[in-house]
């Protein structure tokens, strides 16, 4: 693999991390050298907080503070009607997370769990969820509350909570 190849795929798998950074009971594994879909981020969330170790465990709905999520110009006609939700998912991109954790060890547990069991940003797709409460809606820059995330975290996705189509019966298992 030549020197650009491997920098396409580090870009692509994020960033390199130091496997001596990892807690007691944690696993790592090497990340295959290629992806399979490629994602557009079509935005930034702006938030108060400027590193990972900064922000909240949960954003809080109702009291946390105020956060833009600036929409990419050529994406703003896709927030046609979003100002009639009062709750949206917001689904971005943890660019700072490693993603080579398979096993973690979350302070206070008693035994290390899978990633895919937590919650956690490290995972091998660092893909976050929050439901946050929409304040107002200014051309393609939404203002929100309830974000966890650190300034400037690409956005993947904005979905209304409910919407008219969706059905209204429970989800059971």
């Amino acid at each position: 693999m030549s020197g650009s190849d491997s920098s396409a795929v580090a870009a692509a798998n994020g960033p390199v991390q130091d496997p001596g950074d990892l807690r007691p009971g944690e696993e790592i594994v090497d990340l295959p050298a290629h992806h399979d879909a490629g994602l557009y981020f079509i935005g930034r969330i702006r938030t108060p907080w400027p590193a990972r170790s900064a922000c909240p465990r949960q954003g809080d709905i109702a009291h946390g503070p105020l956060c833009r999520i600036a929409v990419d110009g050529r994406w703003a006609r896709a927030l046609t009607g979003i100002g009639r939700h009062s709750h949206l998912q917001v689904l971005y991109w943890m660019d700072q997370a490693r993603r080579d954790a398979v096993l973690l060890s979350p302070r206070g547990a008693a035994a290390p769990s899978g990633a895919l069991a937590l919650r956690a940003p490290l995972r091998p797709n660092p893909i976050a969820s929050s439901t946050v409460a929409l304040v107002d809606v200014d051309g393609y820059v939404l203002t929100v509350r309830g974000l966890d995330c650190v300034d400037g975290t690409p956005l993947l996705d904005i979905k209304p909570v409910r919407c008219p189509m969706a059905s209204e019966e429970p989800i059971t298992t």
